[in-house]
């Protein structure tokens, strides 16, 4: 009866561990995601979006559009990321709409060419240039999010959103107001120090 229990436990020892040590069948998602420089703004200011990706395997082809807030944003322009290309290999990019439609940003697209494998890793897809217009609260989404690998598959992936504080430039009077309670603070240190 001994022999019997110490068997079953050795048996489900060795389970347990052969579970552990076994890579697992379940992989994460990628993740699209947004990382704004500087991350937030004032109007009349730039703010350069990086649109990155990060835990992929074998990527061949995408295209996202992303929505933001036209009272607050003004899409200026897009180039392509080094993720695609990161082995060398050719590809093309493009955005169907950068600053015609008010809020979007319309299908940013890259794929590789020929029967090349897909990129596998994180980095960067595009980098969007927004003017701070209006100061306010801009959520930015991704939709028609499409991320295909070389066999031309699905790749489910999770998509991030953003958001972005922009303030208004203050006053000159403000600067006035600052300007004067500094040179109070300096007459105040001088009477104590003196």
């Amino acid at each position: 009866m001994l022999s019997l229990n110490k068997w079953k436990y050795q048996a489900g020892a060795a389970l347990l561990a052969a579970a552990f040590a076994a890579p697992s069948a379940y992989a994460a998602d990628p993740v699209l995601s947004i990382v704004a420089t500087p991350s937030s703004g004032v109007v009349g200011s730039t703010i350069e979006l990086d649109i990155r990706l990060t835990g992929v395997s074998d990527l061949y082809g995408y295209n996202f559009s992303l929505v933001f807030n036209p009272a607050y944003l003004q899409a200026t322009g897009a180039t392509e990321g080094g993720l695609l290309g990161s082995d060398g290999g050719a590809t093309d990019f493009g955005v169907a709409d950068v600053s015609g439609t008010p809020g979007v940003v319309s299908y940013v697209y890259g794929f590789k060419f020929g029967a090349v494998p897909g990129v596998s890793g994180s980095g960067s897809l595009a980098h969007l240039s927004f003017n701070v217009i209006g100061a306010g609260t801009s959520t930015l989404s991704f939709t028609d999010a499409l991320f295909l690998n070389s066999s031309l598959g699905d790749i489910n992936t999770q998509l991030g959103t953003q958001t972005l504080v922009t303030t208004a430039v203050p006053e000159p009077e403000t600067y006035l107001m600052l300007g004067v309670g500094l040179i109070g603070l300096a007459a105040l240190r001088r009477r104590q120090v003196g």
